[in-house]
């Protein structure tokens, strides 16, 4: 159950944020790409908090990415890390353009 939920979600064209609102790197995240002008639809908070399957839904991403710890960021189908990796790719220039790349940008 868990892996559909995060597979339905991951998608070539948009960025996914597997997040927790209390965590401090996904705020760090949240707030990197938030600067971004998306396409409506193209940009996806996912708030895993107190779901019932919350720890299966990290264990999935450890398997697909090989980190349990949110945030877990997801620009098309590549995971690009948590908040610092978004944060040093927003630094380096590099992020806008993977953010073009699949179309996501306005």
């Amino acid at each position: 159950m868990a892996q559909e939920f995060v597979t339905a979600r991951i998608k070539g064209d948009k960025v996914v944020v597997f997040l927790k609102p209390s965590c401090p790197y996904c705020v760090m995240a949240k707030d990197v790409l938030s600067k971004y002008g998306f396409k409506s639809g193209h940009l996806e908070f996912i708030d895993i908090t107190g779901r019932d399957d919350m720890s299966e839904i990290q264990d999935y991403l450890n398997k697909i990415t090989g980190e349990r710890t949110v945030p877990r960021v997801f620009i098309g189908k590549k995971c690009v890390g948590g908040g610092s990796d978004v944060k040093a790719l927003d630094k380096s220039g590099k992020l806008e353009g993977m953010l073009k790349s699949i179309g996501s940008l306005q």
